[in-house]
């Protein structure tokens, strides 16, 4: 089992920034893949962004290119999302997932492929 806490939340005006923090303990950290995801209300759960094993390779939806950054730490067992140049629509919980292994580069960013789940951190932003 691999627990999942996240962090770093919180009401920020559009345009601001945040950091989001996800600390990881039950398993070795570096043997995950590890994701972030979030929900707006009403809508479905969307991927946000991943990362592999060793923080080499990193993944963004298409929304996310260029505002968000995913990074890891693996001696702290911590997964970080920055979020810059934040939105109204960015409004939502965030999650994090962490995954044994995916099975395309696809993967990554599909919900499925992830095994554990953390409990979501709200990021509201503001006009």
């Amino acid at each position: 089992q691999v627990q999942l806490v996240e962090s770093g939340g919180g009401l920020v005006q559009a345009g601001g920034s945040l950091r989001l923090s996800c600390a990881a303990s039950g398993r070795t950290f570096s043997d995950y893949v590890m994701g972030w995801f979030r929900q707006a209300p009403g809508k479905e759960r969307e991927s946000v962004a991943a990362i592999s094993r060793s923080g080499d390779s990193t993944y963004y939806a298409e929304s996310m290119k260029g505002r968000f950054a995913i990074s890891r730490d693996n001696a702290e067992n911590t997964v970080y999302l920055q979020m810059n140049s934040l939105k109204l629509e960015d409004t939502a919980v965030y999650y994090c997932a962490a995954a044994r292994s995916v099975s395309s580069v696809r993967g990554y960013l599909s919900g499925r492929e992830y095994d554990y789940w953390g409990q979501g951190t709200q990021v509201a932003v503001s006009s």
